[in-house]
């Protein structure tokens, strides 16, 4: 009985100490992958923020979905115009003199394609709309829409994924917590998004450690 006893308590005592030991490295791991997977995916929703902006110079407008954007980065052109000041004489009925007028002429120089401009060779663009890391080959999703701002129907557009889907293999405790974090220096609320259909606002919802990373 004696051995019995001693066995069960070996075995309580080294899944206490199992138990104390995950509770320890498991939120430090838990914070490694996060911050590995949502820097990968704050990276492309930058691409997709950058490809909106140029979408909207040329179109006035963001794009609805991933195919159009798409298309526009591989079709479109960005116009390079000049602005100089000029002047003329004009007769001015009312003076019964000529007077000089001035003006500004913009001068179109040429086009340079959006494709270039942003990604040059690379072709990561094609994949604009899969989440990275994510285990059944979710995307994100994205709107565009109008806001009345002062009278005035400002374009804006919104793309986020789920945080459960970056972090679908990790404890749910842990998860919970995160979806809930709102803090300056983590990635606030359950997702993680770029832009806003409430907001004039093209701004992420991350801290800007990312931002820091990426220049490294």
């Amino acid at each position: 009985m004696k051995t019995v006893i001693q066995i069960v308590l070996w075995i309580g005592c080294i899944a206490l100490g199992y138990f104390i030991y995950n509770s320890i490295t498991g939120p430090i791991k838990f914070k490694e992958v996060k911050e590995e997977r949502f820097a990968q995916v704050i990276a492309k929703l930058k691409d997709i923020r950058n490809s909106q902006e140029a979408y909207k110079t040329v179109n006035d407008k963001y794009a609805n979905d991933f195919n159009s954007l798409i298309r526009f980065i591989d079709t479109g052109k960005y116009v390079i115009t000049q602005q100089r000041d000029s002047s003329f004489m004009e007769f001015d009925k009312a003076y019964g003199i000529d007077m000089l007028r001035e003006v500004k002429i913009i001068d179109t120089l040429g086009f340079v394609s959006v494709k270039d401009s942003l990604f040059k060779a690379d072709t990561r663009y094609k994949s604009l709309m899969e989440v990275p890391t994510a285990a059944n080959g979710e995307k994100f999703t994205m709107k565009s829409a109008f806001v009345e701002k002062s009278g005035y129907k400002a374009p804006v557009f919104e793309a986020k994924v789920d945080k459960e889907v970056v972090l679908y293999d990790q404890p749910k405790d842990l998860l919970a917590r995160e979806k809930a974090a709102l803090s300056v220096e983590e990635v606030n609320g359950a997702s993680i998004k770029v832009g806003s259909l409430e907001d004039v606002s093209t701004t992420g919802n991350w801290p800007a450690i990312y931002d820091k990373k990426e220049k490294k």
